[in-house]
């Protein structure tokens, strides 16, 4: 299979496999009027199955969903077919709207403005728990 060059755009490289619709769907890559390839279950020396997606134009992606989804993730910027910044990313101690609470009593629930935050509690274990109400997210 052979996905083309991209001349401007954005890679997302050595996304676990089996992730990268969840990627997807959580950046909103489905409302772009550009040309977007998701490759699944790529072969790789390192990882041994990946998920690659290539964006085909530079655009403001939310680098604390990228982490939260998969903190082993590179983002690759291109410009003029060539690698201009490549970036590591890592768990962030906080996100925001990317998930939603799920607590029922939680202020989010009443308070619809209100941005859904989360903070990092245990790295280890990869926790986030609601600012507001201590909830675990899910």
């Amino acid at each position: 299979m052979i996905i083309g060059k991209i001349e401007d755009g954005i890679v997302l490289d050595h996304i676990k496999a089996g992730r990268g619709m969840e990627l997807y769907r959580i950046l909103g890559l489905d409302s772009l009027d550009c040309q977007v390839a998701l490759i699944k279950n790529a072969d790789s020396g390192k990882m041994g199955r990946k998920d690659i997606i290539k964006i085909d134009r530079i655009i403001d992606i939310d680098l604390d969903a990228i982490g939260y989804v998969d903190p082993g993730i590179t983002v690759n910027i291109i410009k003029g077919g060539e690698l201009a910044k490549r970036t590591h990313i890592d768990l962030p101690e906080e996100i925001t709207n990317v998930i939603r609470c799920k607590n029922p009593r939680c202020i989010t629930t009443t308070e619809q403005e209100l941005p859904h935050v989360f903070k990092l509690t245990d790295r280890e274990k990869r926790v986030y728990r609601c600012i507001y109400c201590e909830s675990k997210a899910k």
